[in-house]
């Protein structure tokens, strides 16, 4: 409890600000009174104090501390403040005129002229005071913090003049300016603050105006303008930074008022997926989820996002017991309120699932458990088709025993068409959930995406490593491109899909245009206040083991069709014959225990005949690097 002393402190600024509200309302009252009759040629004088003073002041009074005009801050007084003692005025107005015709029945010493004045020179009276502390105090922070940042803003629109607000508010910058490329803009002022151009005068102006930061307030900007506004600010050779979008600020990724680093994301990415919020809410509010390789990038992400979106409880299935603790000690720390159960195990063991399942009775489990590293697994088959095929065919059954309502696969796009370990081992998890499928049995679906920005073993984190390195940047090819996502955007996809309720469907995002890899590393370089080639190099390494120059996807049988969401495919799933693929799912666990790799290749290429490995080079196979597929059946990609 707070003590006497620090509670009369607190009451008594606002004593202050109740006393000078009072003293404005008497000042109206008062001298409205002396303008109507000092027409008169005589005219009595108003006493300083009447019975008809104070029940005005009682009334208007009362008015104010109902409408809570004392909980504002004069340091921060705006628009809405005007507006709310505005209110106060007119329903003021109301209280008088009530309360002295109770008084006095014929309210005859009160002019009719007063009455509509009133509330307009009452709001200036408390008004302008407000007002006037405010800029004075932002003059104030102005002159006295002399280390503060002379800040160039880019975007004169909502975001920008927000920002100026922010700024004074912490004190720490000053803005000296707005650029923007609206003609409308040109000249005009924004709380005090000049437009003086457009964007792509931030070279010439940024110098004469002395900033020593740019900030991009265009949050709504798609991916090319953002790279244009960039190159913009690189010119300049002063630092930039950019203001979070709404949607990181909702979902807690930035906080209001931030200025943080231009992401790769921003400069790659597609126009932000907008979820439909009522459907995912409706389907996850108060439900119990599991999820496997809860520790990971995808499944850490995917936890967080079912906590903030109405989940009760989350079991978390993870093997690696430092993701386990990182993970569940983050979610009791943001999401106390939710029931948070680790289980630290294989989830490739069936004793770990039932434990797990029992323990947690989920209505949907996520299956995020993977290895997903391409050349890795080119030379892992082993350890590719135990933990992606076969650990998924021990969840799913699991799940399926256990009467879960929504079991969801995570794959990817290399599942399509596959050419290498890690896409034929997804699609055979694939195949796997759709035989295990019942008509009146858990729902299996399917969720593909392609490359997700900053995962764990993305090119992402290596190209940053390599550029804080110093370079070279290593590049597969010139040409190969890649699709990409945030890992937001990905777990977003995921519970949108299984809010959507379709049985044993396929699901991808519409993800736009494939990015050029070389275009990605050298954006990242220039983020990094670096210039490609010339401050950091990039080489050219040639295409690893297993890998495409082009992603695709989409199967040409799979007949994809446009879904309630508009950013959300649904794939036909072929058709999955269960006796043939049960027979090679035993035999591949008969190879996997022996650890019988050419066995495992047999068996892939015969299960998936769409499954076309590249030829391995001589040179790599006699190393031991790689799985040597038969070259008869080969194709080049």
């Amino acid at each position: 409890m707070l003590k006497w002393k620090d509670r009369a402190s607190m009451a008594l600024p606002r004593l202050a600000v109740v006393a000078h509200d009072l003293a404005m309302v008497w000042l109206c009252w008062s001298a409205l009174h002396h303008f109507r009759y000092a027409m008169l040629p005589m005219f009595p004088t108003p006493p300083l104090a009447s019975v008809e003073m104070l029940l005005v002041l009682g009334a208007q009074g009362a008015v104010f501390w109902q409408v809570g005009l004392y909980r504002g801050v004069w340091r921060f007084a705006s628009l809405p403040d005007l507006v709310n003692i505005l209110k106060a005025a007119l329903i003021g107005l109301v209280a008088i005129m009530l309360v002295l015709f109770a008084f006095d029945r014929r309210l005859d010493q009160v002019p009719r002229s007063m009455l509509l004045l009133y509330p307009l020179l009452l709001t200036a009276l408390l008004g302008m005071p407000r007002l006037l502390y405010r800029a004075f105090k932002d003059h104030q922070i102005a002159r006295t913090d002399t280390a503060a940042l002379r800040v160039l803003i880019l975007g004169a629109g909502q975001a920008g003049e927000t920002l100026v607000r922010d700024l004074r508010r912490a004190g720490a910058y000053i803005p000296v300016g707005f650029l923007d490329d609206a003609a409308k803009l040109r000249g005009s002022r924004l709380q005090g603050i000049p437009v003086l151009g457009r964007v792509e005068d931030v070279a010439r102006i940024a110098p004469e105006t002395a900033a020593q930061l740019l900030v991009i307030a265009m949050p709504s900007v798609d991916a090319a303008t953002m790279r244009t506004v960039v190159a913009q600010c690189e010119r300049t050779g002063l630092p930039f930074r950019t203001v979070p979008r709404l949607d990181d600020m909702l979902e807690g990724r930035s906080l209001p008022g931030e200025l943080k680093e231009v992401a790769i994301e921003d400069l790659l990415g597609r126009k932000p997926v907008t979820p439909d919020w009522k459907a995912i809410r409706g389907w996850l509010g108060g439900r119990s989820v599991l999820v496997t390789g809860a520790g990971g990038s995808i499944g850490g992400e995917l936890c967080r996002q079912c906590a903030r979106h109405g989940a009760a409880c989350i079991a978390l299935v993870e093997i690696d017991e430092l993701a386990l603790i990182k993970a569940e000690s983050e979610l009791r720390r943001d999401f106390p309120q939710i029931r948070c159960i680790p289980v630290l195990g294989d989830c490739g063991d069936a004793a770990v699932m039932r434990h797990a399942l029992g323990l947690s009775n989920p209505d949907a489990v996520f299956h995020a458990a993977a290895y997903k590293q391409v050349p890795v697994l080119e030379g892992q088959l082993r350890e590719a088709v135990r933990n992606n095929v076969l650990a998924t065919e021990t969840v799913a059954q699991a799940a399926a025993a256990a009467k879960v309502g929504t079991f969801v696969l995570i794959s990817t796009d290399k599942a399509v068409d596959p050419v290498n370990v890690l896409g034929a081992t997804k699609r055979l998890a694939e195949m796997v959930c759709q035989a295990l499928a019942e008509p009146e049995g858990t729902h299996f679906v399917t969720v593909r995406f392609g490359n997700v920005l900053d995962s764990a073993g993305s090119v992402v984190p290596l190209f940053r490593e390599q550029i804080r390195n110093g370079g070279p940047v290593t590049v597969t090819d010139p040409e190969v491109t890649r699709y990409f996502m945030t890992i937001p955007e990905a777990c977003l996809l995921i519970m949108q899909s299984v809010a959507i309720g379709s049985r044993e469907a396929i699901y991808t995002l519409d993800m736009g245009e494939p990015v050029p890899i070389r275009l990605l590393a050298e954006q990242m370089i220039r983020l990094a206040g670096k210039q490609p080639e010339r401050d950091v190099a990039i080489v050219y390494t040639g295409l690893r083991p297993g890998e495409k120059l082009h992603e695709t996807l989409f199967h040409a049988d799979e007949r994809y069709r446009p879904t309630v969401h508009p950013k959300i495919l649904q794939a036909e799933a072929r058709s999955v014959s269960r006796e043939k693929l049960q027979p090679a799912l035993i035999r591949l666990r008969d190879a996997v225990t022996v650890f019988d790799t050419d066995e495992l290749a047999r068996l892939l290429r015969e299960t998936l005949p769409e499954f076309r490995p590249a030829v391995v080079a001589p040179e790599r196979e006699a190393a031991g690097t790689v799985v040597a597929f038969p070259a008869r059946q080969a194709r080049k990609t």
